[in-house]
C-alpha cells in the first residue's frame, strides 16, 4: 500500500526564502505606540522638551491685576485673574453671594448689580475694567436692620417665590426706580424685561416696584 500524501495534504515548506506574514492591525498600533512612546521619552531625558523654571510659572501663571473698587461703601482692593468676571469677584473673592450665577451669560438678570448707579450684569462685566468703581449689591441697599423700601414691598407684595431672582430684581427695580422708568405698568415691565423670574411673579414684582416708586 502507496504511503504518499496527496498534494493538497502536505504542507508547505518552511524553508528560509518564506516571506513572514503581515502585520495585523493590532500589532501596527502597539508597535507604533511603544516607538513614538521611546522617542517622546528620549527627547525629555535629553532635555530637549524641558523648559527651565522660571519659563515653566510664567506660563502656568494667569495675567493678574490690582483692583480698588468700592463695594456697598466699603474701599476693597484685590488682586484677580484678569478674566474674573465682578460676579465671580463678589462671590468667590469678597463673599457676597447675594448676586446669583444664573445663566452667566448675561440672559437672566440673577446677578444684577448697580456700578456708579448704574445697572449692569455683573456676570458679563470684567472685574479690572472697574477701577475706582462704586459698586451696590443686594446685600448694600439696606441700612442695618431697616430695609430698603423695594425689599419691604417685595415682602409687603409676596413678590417672590424661590427666591432665586429676587435680589437680581430687587437690585434692577431700585435702578429702574433711580432712573425714572416708572411712568406706568408697561414702562417698568419693559424697563424691567431683562430680569427673568422663573415663577411667574411678574405681576407682583411690577406692582412692589410701582408702590415704591410712588412713595419715593
Amino acid at each position: 500500500m502507496s504511503t504518499e500524501l496527496p498534494e493538497s495534504a502536505v504542507p508547505p515548506p518552511t524553508g528560509a526564502d518564506e516571506s513572514a506574514p503581515a502585520p495585523t492591525r493590532r500589532t501596527f498600533i502597539a508597535t507604533s505606540t511603544a516607538v513614538g512612546g521611546a522617542v517622546v521619552a528620549s527627547g525629555v531625558i535629553g532635555g530637549s522638551l524641558l523648559a527651565a523654571p522660571g519659563e515653566v510659572a510664567a506660563a502656568e501663571a494667569p495675567p493678574s491685576s490690582h483692583v480698588s473698587l468700592t463695594v456697598n461703601g466699603t474701599r476693597r482692593t484685590v488682586t484677580v485673574d484678569n478674566r474674573t468676571s465682578l460676579l465671580d469677584l463678589l462671590r468667590e473673592h469678597l463673599g457676597l453671594t447675594g448676586s446669583k450665577k444664573g445663566c452667566n451669560a448675561g440672559a437672566c438678570g440673577a446677578c444684577t448689580v448697580l456700578v456708579d448707579g448704574r445697572r449692569v450684569n455683573a456676570c458679563l462685566t470684567l472685574a479690572v475694567r472697574l477701577e475706582g468703581a462704586e459698586v451696590t449689591t443686594i446685600e448694600g441697599l439696606a441700612e442695618g436692620d431697616q430695609l430698603h423700601p423695594l425689599q419691604q414691598a417685595f415682602i409687603d407684595e409676596d413678590a417672590f417665590q424661590c427666591g432665586y431672582c429676587t435680589p437680581g430684581q430687587i437690585v434692577s427695580g431700585v435702578g429702574c426706580i433711580q432712573e425714572g422708568h416708572t411712568g406706568s405698568r408697561e414702562e417698568i415691565r419693559e424697563w424691567m424685561s431683562g430680569n427673568i423670574c422663573r415663577c411667574g411673579c411678574y405681576v407682583k414684582i411690577v406692582r412692589a416696584v410701582e408702590q415704591t416708586a410712588a412713595h419715593k
